[in-house]
């Protein structure tokens, strides 16, 4: 059987997307990883930092636009090695709050200044028309 997508230029797209994606994470997490941290923890101290230091739960998932579970598994991992802290909301005992510690602030005031750069780096083969593009194209597709 011959396989023939309906879509050729979706097709490359798709593929093109992915590649520079991988490319792009590859390089990000390099350094975060030496630390014991994924992509997204680092994303969940940045985006607890920049909220006051704590958020409700649910709020912090929406942020990141994850699962549930991937969320709660996060924040666990976090947890574990001290660089966030979890309560239960009094208003409302089935909900809960993550709020970074003090090591987890820390983290980020090391690691955000290079994290920043190598950002960037990563894009800095884009003019900022380009960069425009490329972002709008993305909330596109993440529509």
């Amino acid at each position: 059987m011959t396989l023939v997508p309906g879509d050729p230029l979706a097709h490359r797209a798709l593929d093109s997307l992915l590649r520079a994606e991988a490319s792009v994470r590859r390089r990000l997490s390099a350094d975060l990883e030496r630390e014991g941290l994924s992509a997204t923890g680092f994303s969940v101290l940045v985006i607890l930092t920049t909220a006051g230091g704590e958020l409700e739960l649910r709020v912090l998932r929406a942020r990141l636009r994850t699962s549930k579970a991937n969320a709660t598994e996060v924040v666990t991992t976090l947890e574990s090695r001290g660089l966030v802290h979890r309560r239960r909301l009094v208003s409302d005992r089935r909900a809960a709050s993550v709020a970074i510690t003090q090591r987890g602030g820390e983290i980020v005031d090391r690691l955000f200044p290079e994290h920043s750069h190598r950002v960037a780096q990563a894009f800095a083969v884009l003019d900022e028309a380009e960069k425009r593009s490329l972002a709008s194209i993305c909330r596109k597709l993440a529509a």
